[in-house]
């Protein structure tokens, strides 16, 4: 690949049995990088050693937070083939966290080729055992050596791999969640639809107290009126009401996620009925209340779809759907994974292979 230069190692890990993989605990022997600079744009993309970043205790991204990820995974076929799920998305996205962000946009076509080449030279990190897979996670971090609070000049690009497990312990089995009204992730005109650590660090404090209760995650509503449902913990979310699916409408809070619209796309692609809007937490209540056919699932790169068994709202709890995964979760996940694991044709051509 022009301009991309590639330094091997003499000493490669050991990697982990398929069998004993959690989620983002392992890394690879190899790491991608790639610096900006005013002067030169976007230059030097090289392969070399996984190795720890050497950056001056004043760099920006320590004080300042500014910095941008994505996570994406590879999926090893049956047939021993490596393939990636729709990676333009995740680099389109990067690019449009870059500019809330402040930061100078990356070359997609030219990452996707770099990420490719990274993974070829990693092939024998992706696991081939069911639910397994090579999680990948681009990054962008600003790295000026200053103190005051302006948009960095200089910036570092990396790419590092992780073979990983089940996001959750409980596997595909349903989820407890807890709604708070204590505490707001985002809110409309920041920068909560952005795919960058802030948006994580303050969703923390109320997830620390969702797992003391013995919730596996936090449902977040409107930062406003407290009232619209917006994202569950990691992942977007989903009501299946009366056989109509609905997801809260992106409204500058919301992450786009790459899953759902991936889900919304295979809704429609089946000529099912598939809403984007405003949806409230008492609408939620009132349906279940009036024993109305509901699943609720979370859609979401690490857990691709995760069914949710019951929810806490102001106290109570709420079981949905008897505590069992729902007839459209399950066909969601299954048709989403026959595809990225290659068990499946792909009708809207979202595989790219490595």
């Amino acid at each position: 690949m022009k301009g991309l230069t590639i330094t091997k190692t003499d000493t490669l890990k050991k990697c982990p049995e398929d069998s004993a993989l959690n989620f983002g605990v392992d890394f690879t022997d190899y790491i991608f990088n790639m610096d900006y600079n005013p002067d030169k744009g976007w230059h030097n993309p090289r392969i070399e050693p996984y190795a720890p970043h050497v950056m001056d205790p004043a760099t920006m991204v320590l004080h300042y937070g500014q910095a941008v990820f994505e996570g994406l995974k590879a999926y090893k076929t049956s047939s021993g083939k490596i393939q990636l799920f729709r990676p333009n998305k995740n680099f389109e996205r990067l690019n449009r966290s870059c500019r809330l962000l402040c930061i100078p946009e990356i070359d997609e076509h030219f990452s996707l080729e770099a990420l490719k080449e990274l993974i070829a030279l990693e092939k024998r990190w992706v696991p081939g055992a069911s639910g397994t897979s090579l999680y990948i996670r681009p990054t962008i971090i600003a790295t000026d050596p200053f103190l005051g609070v302006r948009a960095s000049s200089t910036y570092r690009f990396f790419i590092i791999l992780s073979p990983v497990g089940a996001y959750y312990p409980e596997g595909f089995n349903p989820i407890k969640i807890w709604v708070t009204k204590n505490h707001v992730r985002a809110v409309r005109g920041g920068i909560g639809e952005a795919k960058t650590p802030g948006n994580y660090a303050a969703s923390l404090y109320a997830g620390e107290q969702a797992h003391k209760e013995g919730y596996t995650q936090v449902l977040w509503l409107d930062g406003v009126e407290q009232r619209y449902v917006e994202e569950v913990g990691s992942m977007n979310i989903f009501f299946v009401i009366d056989d109509k699916l609905i997801t809260p409408e992106l409204n500058g809070s919301i992450l786009p996620g790459i899953t759902r619209d991936s889900v919304i796309a295979l809704a429609k692609h089946w000529n099912l009925s598939v809403t984007e809007r405003k949806i409230s937490i008492d609408e939620v209540i009132d349906a279940q209340k009036q024993g109305k056919k509901m699943e609720i699932f979370g859609t979401g790169t690490a857990a691709v779809v995760s069914p949710v068994g019951l929810i806490r709202y102001q106290k109570q709890e709420y079981l949905i759907n008897d505590g069992k995964v729902g007839a459209l979760t399950q066909k969601l996940y299954d048709a989403l994974t026959a595809i990225q694991y290659g068990n499946a044709s792909d009708p809207l051509n979202w595989i790219v292979p490595v």
